[in-house]
Parts: structure tokens; sequence; C-alpha cells
């Protein structure tokens, strides 16, 4: 069936909230019929230099939610994130909501538990409550949601497909702007290529919602929706006729040309551990981690003892 021969009553009711500190984009995605909710990418609030933390995006989402009687069912991650904190245990704790997020978690907990020497951090995805497998259907009330393995900027990028809405994390960005990095430690850019071919093969009229948007040079509004077809015609990156090889080395040399995200450090350790903290120390205060290393990749203590 297409997306126009649906019935009103079988699409999701979308509502996007956007966090410009981080320019991320989260969703608050609700089954009319039954009022069931899933949220997907919640921000939680972090200062660097302060080292604080606060919930006023989640508590703007929950308080959408309640306002409209939706009951939040699901706290669903694209991946594990370098540029935010993961809201998802705030909205458990005040829902209930199951904490989901791609099975591949487990190759990046692996990759990043030496980084940080996180002895406490299990590398079996078991901080998340349920590990979803590529094709894998799940509901949200009587709405099926169906799970995309889309690989490339991370190992575990997943998106999710709800009726004609696919919410596809950091894979692709508006038109204008592109496509995600995968100079990431398991990142792949012939991944990142196959994967958006793979959502560019689904129906025209599908619907795409972005994780990310920074306004494309000439842009003067922040937007996260678009369609495959718009993809195809336009993306400045893959549009029909660019070759996974032209898509190779453009990404490649992009990507040796950009900083580090601001939150990459703390945002890993806390999301690899499903949205939570390190353990408090003996004084009952938790600590992110900070490794150091020089450029040359000489030992520290040759410029720093």
């Amino acid at each position: 069936m297409s997306a126009n021969a649906m019935s009103a009553e079988t699409k999701p009711v979308i509502r996007a909230f956007f966090d410009e500190p981080t320019n991320t984009i989260s969703y608050l995605v609700a089954d009319p019929a039954t009022g069931d909710a899933a949220v997907i990418d919640p921000v939680l609030d972090y200062d660097h230099k302060a080292g604080t933390v606060d919930t006023r995006s989640v508590d703007a989402i929950l308080a959408a939610a309640i306002e409209a009687g939706y009951r939040i069912v699901w706290t669903l991650e694209t991946h594990a994130h370098a540029d935010h904190l993961s809201g998802s245990p705030y909205i458990k704790g005040k829902t209930g909501a199951r904490i989901g997020i791609g099975d591949h978690i487990v190759d990046v907990q692996r990759i990043f538990r030496p980084v940080f020497n996180a002895t406490d951090l299990k590398t079996d995805g078991s901080d998340f409550d349920h590990l979803f497998k590529d094709g894998e259907h799940f509901a949200i009330g009587s709405l099926t949601a169906e799970v995309l393995y889309t690989p490339g900027h991370t190992p575990a990028d997943v998106s999710y497909k709800i009726t004609d809405a696919v919410f596809v994390g950091d894979t692709l960005f508006m038109p204008d702007y592109g496509t995600a990095r995968a100079d990431f430690p398991g990142g792949d850019a012939r991944q990142l290529y196959g994967s958006i071919r793979k959502l560019l093969a689904l129906p025209p009229e599908t619907r795409l919602f972005m994780c990310h948007d920074y306004k494309a040079p000439g842009r003067d509004t922040y937007a996260w929706e678009t369609s495959v077809a718009e993809q195809r015609a336009a993306n400045v990156h893959v549009r029909e006729g660019v070759s996974e090889e032209d898509f190779v080395a453009m990404r490649t040399t992009r990507d040796a040309k950009l900083a580090a995200p601001v939150l990459l450090l703390p945002s890993i350790q806390v999301n690899i551990r499903a949205g939570k903290f390190p353990p408090a120390s003996a004084n009952g205060v938790h600590y992110l981690t900070i490794p150091v290393r020089t450029k040359s990749g000489e030992p520290v203590e040759k410029i720093a003892s």
C-alpha cells in the first residue's frame, strides 16, 4: 500500500523537538488509535563548561505527551551519539518506557571500553532493555515499526521505519547539507554509502526525518523533514549518478578536515551505557574520563613529566 493510500488513522502523529545547542532533533511519535508513543533520540541537557546537567529538553517532550494523553512505551536510540547525551534513562524513570537500540551497539561498547578504561561496562548490550536486529518488527500501539540496519556513521546505526516515516539518525542530513561523517572508530564510508542506497530504495514518497540540522549555506531556517524523492534528486553528496567510489573519496577527504564534536568524549561514555553516567566514586560524585594522548602518538610523559 502506498503512503497516499493510507488513511490518516494509520499514520503516526509526529512532533519534533529541536535542541539548538547540539543541533539535534528528537521526536515524539504516537499512535492516534491507542495513544501509545515512542520518543526517538532524546537529549539530556549538558553544560560542558560547568559539568552540569538538566532535563528541560526531555521535560518538554514528557509535557507534550501528557498534554496529548500519550503513553510513552519506547525510547529509541538510532545509535550511540557523539554530540549529545541521551535522555532515555530519565524518560524510562518517568514512564517505564523500554530503551531500545540496534544490536551492534555491542561492537561500539567493545571499541570504547578500553579507550575509557571503563571496567564497569558490560559489552553485551545489557544496559539497554532491547537490542533490535535488522528487519525486526515491533509495535507502538497499533503501529508497526521496522528496524533498518544502516551502519557507516558508526557500526551500530539503525533507522526506524514507522508506516511511511523513517527516522534516519545520522545517516543522512537534509539534501542541501548531505551526509554524515564516517571517521569515528568503526565507521566506514563504503558501509555508509550502502546504507544510504538502502534508504533511497524505499518508495519515493517515504518521509525521512533527520536527527540533526546545521542550516546549509544560503538557508536561514532549520529543517528536518524531507523525502526519498527529494534526497534522490538533490542530496549534494549522494544524488542520482554519484558512484560509490566518488562518495567514498568525497567523504574521506571531507572527514579528514572535520573537528571532533565538542561533546564527543562525555557523550560516548554515557551513551554506550544506555544514557547512564559512569558509577559514582567513593565520594559520591560521578566523573567523566578524558583520555589524554599526544598528536604524535608518543607517551604523554615525554612532554608532561
